[in-house]
């Protein structure tokens, strides 16, 4: 979030830098084609003649007319953020104007394609007139529409002189108003006029108003939802979801009373476009709200299956729909504020080189967002060890992997990496494995300890997680202290937590058998032997007298005839035992 509220405010600042440039340019190139003959504009005559008829067009029902009545206006010393509420309020102020100096005629009116200014009207410091501007259109000056505000406060003692009491309805609101206030609240005390100020004031707290019973009745509403929906997902949806549509509530009741006070241009630039900016953000945040609320839904579709692949799918639209909602908000914000979003993205291609040398680690972890999700290498909640890390995989995003490591710490690896680094993934085994001795005295006899390892087997075969298709349990070594059986076997348990739990629940088995068996578990030990000097003379003595070989044979025959004994009470020497078979 943070990421795209940056992003948004260095577009914005970027763009205002060349914001008028790129407006006058765009106005410049969309006229360059129509002549002013077609326009109207060739002739103060046809100048006047086309405000005129344009206006009376409005006030007969046509309100689209107002564009073209605008046009014969020079407006290009206005601001292009505020230049179409402007010219609408100017072009009826010039109406009520010139509807007070005089009846016009448009025969005395010069149709003259050059020459001199044409000046309608004289007042004490101010004009109303008609100068010749670019591409040879005649337009009304921007002395005129800058004094026509004194203009209206000197002829406001006067009355039209064409009245229509029918069409009033069509004459602006700030102006029928106007004429209706006391002159104390049309005095300027400080830059607005008293009543602006004043409906600057109620327009805002009205707007406050507004938003905080909205954001109550629309919580209302939430609760009341989650309270009776059948779907479990959506019980978890937030109080304030619906949070932005009061702001947007908010940003259209300041929208409305900024532009039916007629604001200065100043106040209207400042005021508007921190409107605009508002109902932007509002927009996009009830788009990201939408988002999660769908989201909601997929994450509880996704825990109805097996499949794990739709868990990390569903964070990943997640953030794409937020990433295309972000986009669309800053188009929509930069063509409220009359950017030019074209010629902005041509005056950054200096840095083209610079962003795609940056995009290449975007694009890296994008493949391998997507890689992770195609090879299925892991999934949400998969216990993984890649390269030095080792924890479990909590959420994988667009750029990134997080994993919470086993002593709670969050590590967020680039996708990058996944593209050639050995994942191994713990959670993907069927079985878990045990390998281990279980150490015995010296001095347990042979037959108990194979009947011990009989029991052993049993217990695999009983406990329910055990694996009973392949594990073993045998006599493995003779080790410096004791017998050593080898116990080697599996369990098919879910995670981690089970088996533990499961392995515990064996291992004391194991002892419980012992213990019942009266078999001894060996601890490493250590026998000291001292020598005195009679022993060290007794075994010199012995080591003088050397066998013979007859005495060899003998013992050697003695331990054969005992070997095949002990194996012929094991196994039948004859017949070959055949493999171990589960």
């Amino acid at each position: 979030m943070k990421y795209t509220l940056l992003t948004l405010i260095l577009l914005l600042n970027t763009s205002l830098c060349f914001a008028e440039n790129a407006d006058s340019t765009e106005h410049d190139n969309d006229h360059q084609v129509v002549s002013a003959e077609a326009l109207g504009l060739s002739s103060p005559r046809d100048t006047f003649a086309t405000f005129l008829h344009s206006m009376n067009d409005i006030k007969r029902g046509q309100p689209e007319k107002i564009n073209k009545a605008i046009s014969t206006l020079d407006l290009s010393a206005i601001n292009p953020l505020v230049r179409d509420e402007k010219g609408r309020d100017l072009a009826w102020m010039l109406l009520e104007a010139i509807d007070k100096t005089r009846i016009v005629k448009l025969e005395n009116i010069p149709d003259n394609k050059s020459g001199a200014p044409y000046v309608f009207a004289q007042y004490k410091n101010d004009t109303i007139s008609i100068v010749k501007s670019y591409n040879d259109r005649w337009l009304f000056s921007q002395e005129t529409l800058s004094s026509l505000p004194n203009i209206i406060d000197q002829l406001a003692s006067k009355k039209t002189l064409k009245v229509e009491d029918q069409n009033a309805q069509f004459i602006p609101w700030h102006i029928q108003f106007r004429r209706q206030l006391p002159d104390t609240l049309k005095t300027r005390s400080f830059l607005l006029e008293n009543w602006k100020w004043l409906g600057v004031l109620l327009s805002i707290a009205l707007g406050v108003i507004a938003d905080k019973v909205a954001a109550f009745s629309l919580q209302l509403m939430v609760l009341n939802f989650r309270r009776k929906t059948k779907t479990p997902a959506f019980k978890e949806a937030p109080e304030d979801m619906l949070r932005p549509l009061a702001m947007l509530a908010m940003a259209a009741i300041w929208w409305a009373g900024l532009n039916l006070l007629a604001l200065p241009e100043q106040a209207m630039v400042i005021l508007l476009v921190a409107v605009k900016v508002l109902a932007g953000i509002a927009g996009v945040w009830g788009a990201y709200r939408l988002v999660d609320f769908v989201t909601l839904y997929l994450h509880y579709q996704a825990s109805k299956t097996d499949n794990k692949v739709d868990d990390v799918l569903v964070p990943l639209i997640r953030k794409t729909l937020k990433v295309f909602v972000t986009v669309i908000g800053i188009t929509f914000i930069a063509s409220n504020l009359n950017l030019n979003v074209s010629s902005l993205l041509a005056s950054l291609g200096l840095g083209g080189l610079a962003f795609a040398l940056a995009a290449k680690d975007v694009v890296q972890n994008l493949f391998g967002s997507i890689t992770v999700i195609l090879d299925q290498t892991f999934h949400n909640g998969d216990w993984i060890v890649v390269n030095d890390i080792e924890g479990s995989v909590e959420e994988v995003g667009l750029r990134s992997t997080k994993i919470r490591t086993f002593y709670d710490s969050l590590i967020t690896l680039p996708n990058a990496i996944f593209i050639n680094a050995k994942v191994d993934n713990m959670g993907q085994r069927r079985y878990r494995r045990l390998s281990c001795n279980v150490a015995l005295t010296y001095d347990t006899p042979p037959d108990k300890i194979e009947a011990f390892c009989e029991g052993v087997r049993e217990i695999i075969r009983l406990h329910p997680y055990m694996r009973k298709d392949y594990f073993h349990v045998y006599l493995n070594s003779l080790g410096a202290s004791s017998l050593d059986v080898l116990v080697y076997v599996f369990w098919e348990t879910p995670d981690w937590s089970t088996e533990l739990r499961e392995r515990q629940r064996f291992l004391l088995d194991i002892l419980r058998l012992a213990k019942a068996q009266h078999v001894d578990i060996a601890f490493p030990t250590q026998t000291l032997h001292l020598l005195t000097p009679n022993d060290v003379a007794d075994n010199s003595k012995e080591s003088t007298t050397v066998p013979s070989d007859s005495s060899i044979n003998t013992l050697s025959e003695q331990f054969k005839r005992s070997a095949k004994d002990i194996v012929s009470q094991s196994i039948d020497p004859d017949n070959k035992p055949p493999p171990v078979k589960f």
